[in-house]
């Protein structure tokens, strides 16, 4: 039996061992190669992995599901979950699954799962577990190569970066997950003098939490920044396709602001009138500003294979997440990677010949909220969400979006159902502390009146 609760909306996850087994993995092999007949795709499927302990017997299990149904593939070994993407461009295969736990504590592990350059989401993963639970799988035998990607992948970014024109002194931390190894071989191809913390690739984690988007774990990086007089400091997630940023003073840019910096860079050198696209939790200060650059902002929902599939659809140069998630289309591939957007970062800084926080200063700074997760009950959450949509459209302006973003006078509220955990996640912004208390006073208000503690909990 395995266990359904491992197929989420963007990727398949669960803690190793527990939910997600050996025996999982051989399956979604052997389910892998249904879907792909499916769709009438013939060819090698890519397999990467970040450097969690469980990494390889997931591995082993997954790459014998696999072949033993016929399908070759290409092994590209433990990288980021960026470079798998990344091979989907560049090796011959038709489709790709990274094995990673993403930002979530060791003992998880899980499958990001891509079909051509495309991720597999949603409706797409659901039908993966029905095939699975069907039991009827084609047998084969098919091989498996090796391929090295890190020296390619490196070149081509240097190739589209270019070497930086002015030498900078940066921190980067890896929080020793699978950005460590790549990183100082990228950076250092690029000219840069980085300070290295936590580059040593240990899936344990044993310094902090590879969790950018969690202030906790960005002291060490804050801390570096200032004693080394640093221009700013990057920080990745577990599996490198999130960034975190603290300017030179070490304060942190969050994921809005920096993308803010991409859109007023693409739209100043490719043309005014371009949609960049970002997700309901992102500052009102985001979408101004793309409007005063030129661009359309253009508000989404929340979830990397959600936006990737709106980049598409608007052909939008540049979009973003509040947590980290950076896409490009222009100039890239489309995907998120932060290697790539820290080092695409560098060369804005650089080429303007200003910092972060220079380049910056001309954008209202609210006063807001982190994200705030409160626990709520799958079979609850969408009903709060939707009779919460009832209520405040009835007195406000309100975005549905994604859950309900609430347009209050001097601010607004966020309340969205997660797609991944029974929880609801909220966000609030205003100009001043006392419109903030008084917003997030009435949102948590009428929350409580329907019998849901607003204390915010944790989850993965």
């Amino acid at each position: 039996m395995i266990s359904p609760g491992i197929f989420r909306q963007y990727d398949i996850r669960g803690i190793y061992g527990k939910d997600l087994t050996v025996e999982a993995a051989e399956a979604i092999g052997r389910g892998y190669a249904v879907l792909l007949a499916e769709r009438g795709l013939r060819g090698a499927v890519a397999v990467g992995r970040d450097n969690r302990p469980s990494g390889d017997a997931l591995r082993d299990a997954l790459v014998k599901g696999l072949t033993s149904s016929g399908l070759d593939v290409i092994d590209i070994g433990v990288v980021p979950t960026p470079l798998l993407y990344w091979s989907l461009h560049q090796l011959p295969v038709v489709a790709g699954i990274q094995i990673t736990g993403s930002h979530n504590p060791p003992q998880y592990n899980g499958f990001k799962c891509c079909i051509g350059t495309g991720s597999l989401h949603g409706e797409g993963i659901t039908h993966l577990r029905d095939l699975i639970a069907r039991g009827t799988f084609p047998s084969g035998a098919g091989k498996v190569t090796h391929e090295a990607v890190i020296d390619r992948y490196v070149t081509d970014i240097v190739a589209r970066i270019g070497p930086l024109p002015t030498s900078m002194k940066v921190v980067i931390d890896c929080g020793n997950g699978a950005g460590a190894v790549v990183a100082p071989q990228l950076f250092k191809a690029l000219g840069v003098q980085a300070t290295m913390l936590f580059a040593e690739s240990d899936g344990t984690f044993p310094n902090h939490h590879p969790d950018p988007t969690v202030v906790e774990n960005l002291q060490d990086l804050i801390t570096s920044v200032r004693e080394t007089g640093s221009e700013m400091g990057i920080g990745f997630d577990g599996d490198a396709d999130r960034i975190g940023l603290v300017d030179g003073n070490g304060t942190i840019i969050w994921g809005d602001y920096l993308l803010l910096l991409y859109a007023r860079d693409v739209l100043a050198r490719t043309g005014k009138g371009q949609p960049i696209i970002f997700d309901v939790k992102c500052s009102q200060a985001l979408a101004d500003g793309i409007e005063k650059a030129g661009g359309k902002a253009v508000m989404w929902k929340t979830g990397h294979s959600l936006i990737k599939d709106k980049m598409k659809e608007l052909h939008a140069p540049i979009a973003g997440e509040m947590s980290g998630h950076m896409f490009f289309s222009e100039g890239f591939y489309g995907h998120d990677d932060a290697l790539y957007a820290a080092a695409r970062l560098m060369r804005i800084v650089a080429d303007a010949g200003r910092s972060v926080e220079q380049l910056l200063s001309d954008v209202p700074r609210f006063v807001s909220t982190p994200e705030l997760r409160i626990d709520c009950a799958d079979d609850k959450k969408e009903s709060i969400v939707a009779e919460a949509l009832k209520h405040f459209a009835s007195r406000y302006k309100v975005s549905d979006v994604d859950g309900v973003r609430i347009l209050f006078d001097g601010g607004w509220g966020l309340i969205r159902s997660s797609n991944t955990q029974p929880i609801l996640v909220m966000r609030f912004e205003a100009d001043t502390p006392e419109r903030l208390a008084s917003i997030r006073g009435e949102v948590e208000g009428w929350l409580v009146a329907r019998g849901v503690d607003v204390t915010p909990g944790t989850g993965h």
